[in-house]
Protein backbone atom coordinates (compact mmCIF):
# COMPACT_ATOMS: atom_id res chain seq x y z
CA UNK A 1 0.00 0.00 0.00
CA UNK A 2 1.63 3.31 -1.06
CA UNK A 3 2.41 5.63 2.28
CA UNK A 4 3.29 9.54 1.69
CA UNK A 5 5.03 12.05 4.15
CA UNK A 6 5.64 15.34 4.19
CA UNK A 7 8.41 17.09 5.97
CA UNK A 8 8.67 20.94 6.47
CA UNK A 9 12.16 22.76 6.48
CA UNK A 10 12.46 26.11 7.39
CA UNK A 11 13.57 28.39 10.33
CA UNK A 12 9.95 29.86 11.70
CA UNK A 13 11.15 33.28 13.47
CA UNK A 14 10.51 36.21 11.73
CA UNK A 15 11.41 40.04 12.73
CA UNK A 16 9.41 42.94 14.47
CA UNK A 17 7.11 43.59 11.15
CA UNK A 18 8.04 40.41 9.41
CA UNK A 19 5.11 38.60 7.39
CA UNK A 20 6.54 36.51 4.65
CA UNK A 21 7.53 32.67 5.71
CA UNK A 22 9.20 30.36 3.51
CA UNK A 23 9.36 26.69 3.59
CA UNK A 24 11.27 23.63 2.13
CA UNK A 25 8.60 20.36 2.10
CA UNK A 26 9.43 17.06 1.21
CA UNK A 27 7.43 14.88 -0.10
CA UNK A 28 8.35 11.66 -0.25
CA UNK A 29 6.08 8.37 -1.30
CA UNK A 30 6.76 4.09 -0.62
CA UNK A 31 5.68 1.39 -1.75
CA UNK A 32 3.46 2.81 -4.43
CA UNK A 33 4.09 -0.39 -6.85
CA UNK A 34 4.19 -0.15 -10.85
CA UNK A 35 1.44 1.27 -12.80
CA UNK A 36 -1.36 -1.70 -13.25
CA UNK A 37 -2.88 -2.06 -16.61
CA UNK A 38 -4.78 -5.05 -15.93
CA UNK A 39 -8.03 -2.68 -15.14
CA UNK A 40 -7.14 -0.81 -18.42
CA UNK A 41 -6.36 2.49 -16.26
CA UNK A 42 -3.49 2.77 -18.25
CA UNK A 43 -2.93 4.79 -21.70
CA UNK A 44 -0.09 5.83 -23.36
CA UNK A 45 0.49 7.69 -26.89
CA UNK A 46 3.32 8.33 -28.76
CA UNK A 47 3.53 11.69 -31.26
CA UNK A 48 5.86 11.03 -33.83
CA UNK A 49 7.08 14.00 -36.14
CA UNK A 50 6.76 13.44 -39.65
CA UNK A 51 6.97 16.63 -40.98
CA UNK A 52 9.22 17.34 -44.11
CA UNK A 53 12.19 17.95 -42.00
CA UNK A 54 12.23 14.31 -40.65
CA UNK A 55 13.97 12.81 -43.43
CA UNK A 56 16.47 9.80 -44.01
CA UNK A 57 18.46 8.55 -40.82
CA UNK A 58 16.60 10.54 -38.55
CA UNK A 59 13.14 9.11 -39.72
CA UNK A 60 14.62 5.45 -39.57
CA UNK A 61 15.53 6.20 -35.98
CA UNK A 62 12.54 7.71 -34.93
CA UNK A 63 10.30 4.54 -36.51
CA UNK A 64 12.82 2.41 -35.10
CA UNK A 65 12.31 4.03 -31.42
CA UNK A 66 8.50 3.93 -31.64
CA UNK A 67 8.68 0.25 -32.49
CA UNK A 68 10.89 -0.06 -29.63
CA UNK A 69 8.50 1.59 -27.26
CA UNK A 70 5.53 -0.31 -28.86
CA UNK A 71 7.49 -3.44 -28.09
CA UNK A 72 7.68 -1.83 -23.82
CA UNK A 73 4.09 -1.39 -23.74
CA UNK A 74 2.48 -4.12 -21.51
CA UNK A 75 -0.79 -6.06 -22.98
CA UNK A 76 -3.94 -4.41 -21.43
CA UNK A 77 -2.26 -0.46 -21.76
CA UNK A 78 -4.75 1.63 -23.84
CA UNK A 79 -2.44 2.85 -26.66
CA UNK A 80 -2.22 4.51 -30.14
CA UNK A 81 0.70 5.86 -32.07
CA UNK A 82 -0.01 9.54 -33.79
CA UNK A 83 1.97 10.85 -36.59
CA UNK A 84 2.69 15.27 -36.66
CA UNK A 85 3.48 17.55 -39.26
CA UNK A 86 1.08 20.40 -39.74
CA UNK A 87 -1.36 18.25 -39.68
CA UNK A 88 -2.07 15.59 -36.84
CA UNK A 89 -3.26 11.74 -37.96
CA UNK A 90 -3.54 8.34 -36.42
CA UNK A 91 -1.63 5.96 -37.40
CA UNK A 92 -2.71 3.23 -35.25
CA UNK A 93 -4.99 2.03 -34.60
CA UNK A 94 -5.88 2.92 -38.54
CA UNK A 95 -8.11 6.01 -39.19
CA UNK A 96 -10.96 4.01 -40.75
CA UNK A 97 -10.93 1.69 -37.09
CA UNK A 98 -14.12 1.68 -35.03
CA UNK A 99 -11.74 2.50 -31.99
CA UNK A 100 -9.31 5.75 -31.68
CA UNK A 101 -7.66 3.65 -29.26
CA UNK A 102 -6.90 -0.04 -28.23
CA UNK A 103 -5.37 -2.11 -25.85
CA UNK A 104 -1.89 -3.73 -26.50
CA UNK A 105 -2.22 -7.78 -27.16
CA UNK A 106 0.17 -9.54 -29.10
CA UNK A 107 -1.74 -9.03 -32.53
CA UNK A 108 -2.35 -5.05 -32.04
CA UNK A 109 1.35 -4.86 -30.94
CA UNK A 110 2.67 -6.19 -34.61
CA UNK A 111 0.06 -4.39 -36.37
CA UNK A 112 0.96 -0.87 -35.22
CA UNK A 113 4.78 -1.87 -35.45
CA UNK A 114 3.81 -2.08 -39.39
CA UNK A 115 1.44 1.00 -38.77
CA UNK A 116 4.87 2.45 -37.81
CA UNK A 117 7.44 1.06 -41.02
CA UNK A 118 4.91 2.87 -43.59
CA UNK A 119 5.43 6.15 -42.36
CA UNK A 120 6.80 8.96 -44.45
CA UNK A 121 7.99 12.93 -43.62
CA UNK A 122 6.26 15.86 -45.57
CA UNK A 123 4.47 18.84 -44.51
CA UNK A 124 5.35 21.41 -41.97
CA UNK A 125 4.89 21.41 -37.85
CA UNK A 126 2.28 22.40 -36.17
CA UNK A 127 2.52 20.74 -32.79
CA UNK A 128 -0.84 22.11 -31.60
CA UNK A 129 -2.47 19.39 -33.81
CA UNK A 130 -0.30 17.01 -32.19
CA UNK A 131 -1.49 17.97 -28.80
CA UNK A 132 -5.38 18.22 -29.61
CA UNK A 133 -5.49 14.73 -31.38
CA UNK A 134 -3.92 12.72 -28.49
CA UNK A 135 -6.82 14.69 -25.98
CA UNK A 136 -9.66 13.34 -28.10
CA UNK A 137 -7.65 9.72 -28.48
CA UNK A 138 -7.44 9.83 -24.50
CA UNK A 139 -10.88 11.71 -23.73
CA UNK A 140 -12.47 8.44 -25.41
CA UNK A 141 -11.49 5.80 -22.91
CA UNK A 142 -12.67 7.51 -19.84
CA UNK A 143 -11.70 4.62 -17.46
CA UNK A 144 -8.15 5.01 -17.96
CA UNK A 145 -6.91 7.40 -15.19
CA UNK A 146 -3.46 7.32 -16.05
CA UNK A 147 -2.62 9.67 -19.38
CA UNK A 148 1.04 9.63 -20.75
CA UNK A 149 2.19 10.90 -23.92
CA UNK A 150 5.47 10.86 -25.59
CA UNK A 151 6.26 13.72 -27.95
CA UNK A 152 9.10 13.92 -30.02
CA UNK A 153 10.19 16.57 -33.02
CA UNK A 154 13.28 17.58 -34.65
CA UNK A 155 12.05 21.02 -35.73
CA UNK A 156 10.70 24.71 -35.17
CA UNK A 157 6.84 25.32 -34.54
CA UNK A 158 6.87 26.76 -38.07
CA UNK A 159 3.77 26.40 -39.42
CA UNK A 160 1.25 28.17 -37.34
CA UNK A 161 1.43 31.54 -34.60
CA UNK A 162 3.21 30.68 -31.26
CA UNK A 163 -0.01 31.87 -30.01
CA UNK A 164 -1.94 29.10 -30.91
CA UNK A 165 0.20 26.32 -29.32
CA UNK A 166 0.21 28.28 -25.99
CA UNK A 167 -4.16 28.33 -26.34
CA UNK A 168 -3.92 24.40 -27.01
CA UNK A 169 -1.14 23.90 -24.15
CA UNK A 170 -3.68 25.51 -21.60
CA UNK A 171 -7.02 23.29 -23.23
CA UNK A 172 -5.12 20.09 -22.56
CA UNK A 173 -3.53 21.05 -19.34
CA UNK A 174 -4.45 18.23 -16.54
CA UNK A 175 -6.03 15.87 -19.12
CA UNK A 176 -3.03 14.06 -19.66
CA UNK A 177 1.05 14.18 -18.83
CA UNK A 178 3.57 14.79 -21.54
CA UNK A 179 7.16 13.82 -22.32
CA UNK A 180 9.02 16.15 -25.27
CA UNK A 181 11.83 15.07 -26.64
CA UNK A 182 14.17 17.08 -29.53
CA UNK A 183 16.03 15.43 -31.47
CA UNK A 184 18.86 17.36 -33.08
CA UNK A 185 19.83 20.44 -33.18
CA UNK A 186 16.77 22.58 -35.29
CA UNK A 187 14.28 22.83 -32.66
CA UNK A 188 13.63 25.13 -30.01
CA UNK A 189 13.79 24.27 -26.58
CA UNK A 190 11.42 26.82 -25.41
CA UNK A 191 8.92 25.35 -27.28
CA UNK A 192 9.21 21.80 -25.44
CA UNK A 193 9.57 23.87 -22.48
CA UNK A 194 6.14 25.11 -22.50
CA UNK A 195 4.86 21.53 -23.50
CA UNK A 196 6.56 19.48 -21.23
CA UNK A 197 6.20 22.49 -18.19
CA UNK A 198 1.96 22.21 -18.36
CA UNK A 199 1.97 18.81 -18.78
CA UNK A 200 3.92 17.87 -15.92
CA UNK A 201 6.55 16.17 -18.09
CA UNK A 202 10.20 16.64 -18.92
CA UNK A 203 11.66 17.87 -21.83
CA UNK A 204 15.26 16.63 -23.19
CA UNK A 205 18.22 17.07 -26.15
CA UNK A 206 18.51 13.84 -27.95
CA UNK A 207 22.03 15.02 -30.15
CA UNK A 208 22.20 11.53 -31.47
CA UNK A 209 19.26 9.70 -33.75
CA UNK A 210 20.48 6.36 -32.34
CA UNK A 211 19.80 7.82 -28.76
CA UNK A 212 16.25 7.93 -29.54
CA UNK A 213 14.94 3.91 -28.60
CA UNK A 214 16.77 4.06 -25.32
CA UNK A 215 15.18 7.53 -24.52
CA UNK A 216 11.72 5.88 -25.44
CA UNK A 217 12.35 2.70 -23.23
CA UNK A 218 13.11 4.91 -20.25
CA UNK A 219 10.76 7.22 -20.32
CA UNK A 220 8.25 4.27 -20.52
CA UNK A 221 9.60 2.74 -17.74
CA UNK A 222 9.47 5.52 -15.76
CA UNK A 223 5.78 6.30 -16.77
CA UNK A 224 5.04 2.42 -15.74
CA UNK A 225 6.47 2.74 -12.45
CA UNK A 226 4.31 5.10 -11.27
CA UNK A 227 1.73 3.53 -9.06
CA UNK A 228 -0.34 6.87 -8.21
CA UNK A 229 -1.97 8.18 -11.24
CA UNK A 230 -2.22 11.84 -9.69
CA UNK A 231 -1.73 13.16 -6.45
CA UNK A 232 -2.62 17.21 -5.16
CA UNK A 233 -0.09 19.52 -3.09
CA UNK A 234 -2.95 21.36 -0.91
CA UNK A 235 -2.08 24.59 0.79
CA UNK A 236 -4.22 25.63 3.50
CA UNK A 237 -3.37 29.53 4.98
CA UNK A 238 -5.42 31.25 7.95
CA UNK A 239 -7.91 33.67 7.19
CA UNK A 240 -5.70 36.83 6.06
CA UNK A 241 -3.07 34.64 4.73
CA UNK A 242 -2.09 34.58 1.26
CA UNK A 243 0.01 31.90 -0.80
CA UNK A 244 2.89 33.98 -2.42
CA UNK A 245 4.26 30.67 -5.06
CA UNK A 246 4.31 27.19 -4.58
CA UNK A 247 7.35 25.54 -6.86
CA UNK A 248 8.56 22.35 -7.22
CA UNK A 249 12.42 22.18 -6.92
CA UNK A 250 13.74 19.09 -7.18
CA UNK A 251 14.33 16.96 -9.19
CA UNK A 252 13.52 20.45 -11.34
CA UNK A 253 12.38 23.71 -10.57
CA UNK A 254 8.35 23.94 -11.91
CA UNK A 255 6.38 26.83 -11.34
CA UNK A 256 2.95 25.63 -9.69
CA UNK A 257 1.76 28.71 -8.74
CA UNK A 258 -0.58 29.49 -11.38
CA UNK A 259 -1.75 26.06 -11.51
CA UNK A 260 -3.61 26.59 -8.40
CA UNK A 261 -7.17 25.61 -8.29
CA UNK A 262 -9.55 26.07 -5.20
CA UNK A 263 -10.39 23.50 -2.72
CA UNK A 264 -11.91 25.05 0.18
CA UNK A 265 -12.14 29.33 0.91
CA UNK A 266 -8.87 28.71 2.48
CA UNK A 267 -6.80 26.00 0.50
CA UNK A 268 -5.51 25.79 -3.11
CA UNK A 269 -4.55 22.69 -4.87
CA UNK A 270 -1.40 22.07 -6.89
CA UNK A 271 -1.16 19.41 -9.00
CA UNK A 272 1.85 17.35 -8.89
CA UNK A 273 0.97 14.24 -11.64
CA UNK A 274 1.84 10.50 -11.00
CA UNK A 275 3.79 8.93 -8.34
CA UNK A 276 6.61 6.35 -8.12
CA UNK A 277 8.38 5.31 -4.76
CA UNK A 278 10.44 8.96 -5.02
CA UNK A 279 10.51 11.88 -3.18
CA UNK A 280 9.98 15.75 -4.38
CA UNK A 281 10.97 19.14 -2.73
CA UNK A 282 8.38 22.19 -2.93
CA UNK A 283 8.68 25.53 -2.03
CA UNK A 284 5.75 27.00 -0.45
CA UNK A 285 5.67 30.98 0.53
CA UNK A 286 2.91 32.34 2.23
CA UNK A 287 2.37 36.02 3.75
CA UNK A 288 0.39 36.01 6.94
CA UNK A 289 -0.53 39.25 8.52
CA UNK A 290 2.22 40.50 11.22
CA UNK A 291 2.02 39.28 15.08
CA UNK A 292 3.53 41.10 18.31
CA UNK A 293 6.93 39.72 19.27
CA UNK A 294 6.37 36.67 20.99
CA UNK A 295 3.24 35.62 19.29
CA UNK A 296 3.21 32.53 17.48
CA UNK A 297 0.62 31.11 14.49
CA UNK A 298 0.38 27.86 11.79
CA UNK A 299 1.22 30.31 8.73
CA UNK A 300 0.45 27.16 6.38
CA UNK A 301 -0.74 23.68 6.37
CA UNK A 302 1.19 21.54 3.53
CA UNK A 303 -1.03 18.05 2.38
CA UNK A 304 -0.81 15.87 0.14
CA UNK A 305 -4.07 14.47 -1.13
CA UNK A 306 -4.59 11.23 -3.71
CA UNK A 307 -7.91 10.72 -4.73
CA UNK A 308 -9.53 13.22 -3.08
CA UNK A 309 -8.03 11.50 0.48
CA UNK A 310 -5.32 13.29 2.30
CA UNK A 311 -2.24 10.78 2.95
CA UNK A 312 0.15 13.31 4.52
CA UNK A 313 0.76 16.63 5.86
CA UNK A 314 2.92 18.80 7.44
CA UNK A 315 3.11 22.38 9.33
CA UNK A 316 4.80 25.70 8.30
CA UNK A 317 5.10 27.90 11.69
CA UNK A 318 5.02 31.87 11.92
CA UNK A 319 6.77 32.78 15.67
CA UNK A 320 7.98 36.51 15.85
CA UNK A 321 10.85 37.65 17.92
CA UNK A 322 13.18 40.46 18.72
CA UNK A 323 16.33 38.04 18.83
CA UNK A 324 18.48 38.81 15.43
CA UNK A 325 20.37 35.52 16.14
CA UNK A 326 17.46 34.01 15.31
CA UNK A 327 15.16 35.77 13.24
CA UNK A 328 18.64 36.34 11.03
CA UNK A 329 19.25 32.44 10.09
CA UNK A 330 18.29 31.27 6.72
CA UNK A 331 16.86 28.00 6.18
CA UNK A 332 20.04 25.91 4.52
CA UNK A 333 17.41 24.29 2.84
CA UNK A 334 15.42 27.53 1.54
CA UNK A 335 18.55 29.16 0.47
CA UNK A 336 19.48 26.27 -1.57
CA UNK A 337 16.42 26.17 -3.29
CA UNK A 338 16.08 29.55 -4.21
CA UNK A 339 19.57 29.44 -5.57
CA UNK A 340 18.57 26.87 -7.64
CA UNK A 341 15.39 28.39 -9.09
CA UNK A 342 17.61 31.86 -9.61
CA UNK A 343 20.24 29.69 -11.48
CA UNK A 344 17.61 28.28 -14.30
CA UNK A 345 16.21 31.65 -14.80
CA UNK A 346 20.18 32.99 -14.90
CA UNK A 347 20.66 30.04 -17.88
CA UNK A 348 17.72 30.58 -19.63
CA UNK A 349 17.79 34.13 -19.84
CA UNK A 350 21.90 33.98 -20.66
CA UNK A 351 21.12 31.84 -23.54
CA UNK A 352 18.12 33.99 -24.90
CA UNK A 353 20.37 37.16 -24.73
CA UNK A 354 23.12 35.17 -26.52
CA UNK A 355 20.59 33.80 -29.18
CA UNK A 356 19.48 37.59 -29.79
CA UNK A 357 23.31 39.25 -29.84
CA UNK A 358 23.16 40.72 -26.72
CA UNK A 359 26.87 39.77 -25.12
CA UNK A 360 26.72 41.82 -22.65
CA UNK A 361 23.94 41.09 -20.76
CA UNK A 362 24.41 37.14 -21.84
CA UNK A 363 28.14 37.30 -20.18
CA UNK A 364 26.58 38.79 -16.93
CA UNK A 365 23.67 36.23 -16.97
CA UNK A 366 26.23 33.18 -17.17
CA UNK A 367 28.37 34.57 -15.42
CA UNK A 368 26.11 34.85 -12.42
CA UNK A 369 24.79 31.08 -13.29
CA UNK A 370 28.57 29.90 -13.02
CA UNK A 371 28.58 31.53 -9.36
CA UNK A 372 25.41 29.94 -8.30
CA UNK A 373 26.38 26.07 -9.74
CA UNK A 374 29.41 26.80 -7.65
CA UNK A 375 27.23 27.61 -4.67
CA UNK A 376 24.38 25.83 -4.53
CA UNK A 377 26.70 22.27 -5.32
CA UNK A 378 25.28 21.71 -9.23
CA UNK A 379 28.08 19.85 -10.78
CA UNK A 380 25.66 19.11 -13.76
CA UNK A 381 25.09 22.69 -14.37
CA UNK A 382 28.83 23.72 -13.70
CA UNK A 383 29.93 20.67 -16.75
CA UNK A 384 27.55 22.15 -19.29
CA UNK A 385 28.37 26.22 -18.38
CA UNK A 386 31.70 25.35 -19.27
CA UNK A 387 30.92 23.94 -22.38
CA UNK A 388 29.30 27.86 -23.25
CA UNK A 389 31.49 30.04 -21.58
CA UNK A 390 35.20 30.36 -20.09
CA UNK A 391 35.55 30.89 -16.66
CA UNK A 392 37.51 33.18 -14.97
CA UNK A 393 36.61 33.21 -11.57
CA UNK A 394 34.06 30.88 -10.34
CA UNK A 395 33.42 32.39 -6.80
CA UNK A 396 32.73 36.09 -8.37
CA UNK A 397 30.81 34.91 -11.78
CA UNK A 398 33.48 36.09 -14.31
CA UNK A 399 33.59 34.36 -17.26
CA UNK A 400 34.14 34.76 -21.16
CA UNK A 401 31.62 33.98 -23.70
CA UNK A 402 33.22 31.00 -25.39
CA UNK A 403 33.42 31.64 -29.72
CA UNK A 404 32.36 29.18 -31.22
CA UNK A 405 30.25 26.74 -28.63
CA UNK A 406 28.08 24.69 -30.41
CA UNK A 407 23.80 24.51 -30.93
CA UNK A 408 23.86 21.46 -29.20
CA UNK A 409 26.06 22.25 -25.88
CA UNK A 410 23.59 25.25 -25.69
CA UNK A 411 20.86 23.43 -25.96
CA UNK A 412 22.04 21.01 -23.52
CA UNK A 413 22.74 23.26 -21.33
CA UNK A 414 19.11 25.12 -21.83
CA UNK A 415 17.34 21.73 -21.49
CA UNK A 416 19.26 21.27 -18.13
CA UNK A 417 18.52 24.02 -16.60
CA UNK A 418 15.85 23.37 -14.43
CA UNK A 419 17.20 20.37 -13.42
CA UNK A 420 18.63 20.65 -9.48
CA UNK A 421 20.64 19.43 -7.07
CA UNK A 422 19.22 18.09 -3.99
CA UNK A 423 19.80 19.81 -0.88
CA UNK A 424 22.69 17.70 1.11
CA UNK A 425 21.38 17.28 5.00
Amino acid sequence: MATFRAEVFQNEFLPDGGTDVHAIVTVSAEGVGGASTTGGGVAEIIMVDTSGSMTGAMLQAAKHAAQVAVDHIPDGTWFAIVSGSHVAQRVFPYPNAPLAIVQMEPAAREEAKRAISRLGAQGGTAMSTWLRLADQIFATQPAATQRHAILLTDGKNESEPRAQLTSTIRAVTGRFQCDARGVGERWQVDELREIATALLGTVELIADPADIAADFRALLATSLSRGVADAQLRVWTPQGGQVLFVRQVAPTVEDLTSRRTQVTPLIGGYPTGAWADESRDYHVAVRVPSKNVGAEQLAARVQVAVADEVVASGLVKAAWSDDASLTARISPEVAHYTGQAELASAIQEGLAAKAAGDEATATVKLGRAVQLAAETGNEEATSKLRRVVEIEDEEHGTVRLKRGASRLDEMALDTASTKTSRVRR
